[in-house]
């Protein structure tokens, strides 16, 4: 998770860039920034999809395959 001074910081540069424009450096630091931003926001998002379990109304598993063989996967690299 991207710390609050890191969001404070990203959000900050965003402002600015769009107001006057950034440095260099600046430029750089917010695209880091973006890209652990991002980074945490997919893994996030790949983690609550791998919670899901999709039943229909009869009570049968109708999990996608695809999600199926995902959540082996990444078992597989945890352990």
């Amino acid at each position: 998770m991207l710390t609050p001074d890191k969001l404070e910081r990203l959000n900050f540069l965003a402002k600015k860039s769009k107001q006057e424009g950034l440095a260099t450096e600046e430029a750089a630091e917010q695209k880091e920034l973006r890209e652990e931003y991002l980074k945490n926001v997919r893994t996030s998002f790949q983690n609550r999809l791998h919670s899901l379990t999709i039943i229909d109304p009869e009570g049968n598993d109708v999990t996608p395959e695809k999600l199926k063989e995902s959540k082996k996967s990444q078992k597989n690299i945890k352990h």
